[in-house]
């Protein structure tokens, strides 16, 4: 693509950044897996290839557990029902073809070694890493002070050698955690910038492959919830369509589809519970949801060649007359292609049908935007291209939430 260049590593980061912040028993628990998993595997002498797949399916591995509650209960050391996130976390990643080892390898994260070593499955050996990696994570109690918890957290994974855990990832772990120096990496890794200098781990994404990549996002985004399904892929082609109609160039164009399907990416930060309460949000709860637009924007932010793209992306609840979040930004403090996201979003919301309500027809879905516009909520010339342009528009829309149905329809029938 034009312009953006993106690496895969900037983006699992990213992902891996604003899943961990649903709370903070969470935060960094993902790249603090990741770490560990990386010198059990530089231990035991697996591939350079293979230490990638291991390190960014480190940074995803949580990718499929929908809820708070899930994520918290896979905290605990004996995970009751663990097959679910993790099965999950694979029918979400394997559709891209880049990333089908690290999909397998997440697939099986909490298989224990005698079961499956037993049964003659073929598990990665990976996947047998990130599963001590993972449980050495939990066993830390960060509220308390560090050194002196790692005797006991050893004499527990030693425990279960040849049992839950691989015995020769056991020992390499056992080797690898006796200096104090260890323990101190794992919890200072997650504040670095997690980069590997090692060219291997930076894979480049070209234009179809973000497309791919963003699409992918996407899809673990909306499919948390039955409510919201389908609702990036609608943002991502309307956005796309005004900016067609607006007269952008085709760079422009193919930047506002990246923003529409990555612009709820905060979204993960909020818990399932209350994206999917049924009954009135209370007032703590409706300002949980405007936390989303900050933590997108901060996220695609530390992604280098999205930059320009989280601004459009995370402005979408801004205001013109100054009144909307997360930074009450006001007039031209909001880009052009930032006021069409916004558009693009509000459309695609009062237009989409949702499991408990019908969406608006033309006559009610304008009347509302004109109102909006009239208020100098959103650009009334922006308005007045995708009035000019309904039909076109509204088609298309329904086109591409038809097909992101049916797929959410097949993921949850699986």
């Amino acid at each position: 693509m034009e312009n953006i260049r993106i690496s895969l590593l900037d983006l699992f980061i990213a992902l891996s950044d604003v899943m961990d912040m649903i709370s903070p028993e969470l935060d960094g628990h993902h790249k603090r897996v990741a770490y560990i998993s990386r010198a059990i595997g530089v231990g035991m002498g697996i591939t350079r290839e293979e230490q990638r797949d291991l390190f960014l399916a480190s940074l995803l591995h949580d990718c499929g557990g929908i809820s708070l509650k899930e994520r918290l209960d896979a905290l605990e050391f004996d995970v009751i029902s663990s097959y679910k996130h993790a099965e999950l976390g694979y029918r979400l990643l394997k559709s891209f073809k880049p990333l089908e080892k690290i999909a397998v390898i997440i697939k099986h994260h909490h298989d224990n070694w005698k079961k499956q070593n037993n049964n003659s499955s073929q598990v990665p050996v990976e996947s047998y890493i990130l599963h001590l990696a993972d449980r050495v994570d939990v066993l830390i109690d960060r509220r308390r002070e560090l050194v002196g918890q790692t005797k006991k957290i050893k004499d527990r994974i030693h425990e279960e050698s040849g049992e839950k855990f691989m015995p020769e990832a056991v020992n390499v772990f056992l080797k690898v955690a006796e200096p104090i120096s260890f323990w101190l990496d794992i919890m200072n890794f997650p504040r670095d910038e997690c980069k590997i200098n090692d060219q291997i781990y930076n894979i480049t994404l070209g234009e179809q492959d973000i497309y791919t990549v963003t699409e992918l996002f996407e899809r673990i985004i909306d499919f948390r919830s039955r409510y919201t399904a389908t609702h990036s892929s609608g943002v991502a082609a309307v956005a796309e369509l005004l900016g067609a109609y607006s007269g952008l160039s085709k760079n422009e164009q193919r930047k506002l589809k990246i923003a529409g399907h990555l612009h709820d990416l905060g979204k993960l930060a909020i818990p399932t519970e209350i994206l999917e309460k049924t009954g009135n949000l209370t007032e703590e709860e409706i300002n949980i949801i405007k936390t989303h637009t900050y933590y997108t924007y901060r996220i695609l932010k530390k992604v280098s060649g999205l930059e320009e793209i989280s601004e459009m992306a995370a402005f979408h609840h801004e205001r013109l007359d100054g009144k909307g979040y997360p930074f009450s930004l006001k007039g031209d403090e909001i880009s052009f292609n930032a006021r069409i996201v916004a558009i693009a979003d509000i459309f695609t919301a009062i237009t989409e049908d949702r499991p408990y309500r019908k969406g608006m027809d033309l006559e009610k879905s304008l009347w509302i935007l004109e109102k909006m516009a009239e208020n100098n909520v959103i650009d009334k010339d922006i308005l007045l291209v995708l009035k000019e342009n309904y039909n076109s528009i509204n088609s298309e829309r329904i086109k591409v939430q038809n097909i992101a149905v049916k797929e959410y329809n097949e993921f949850i029938k699986e």
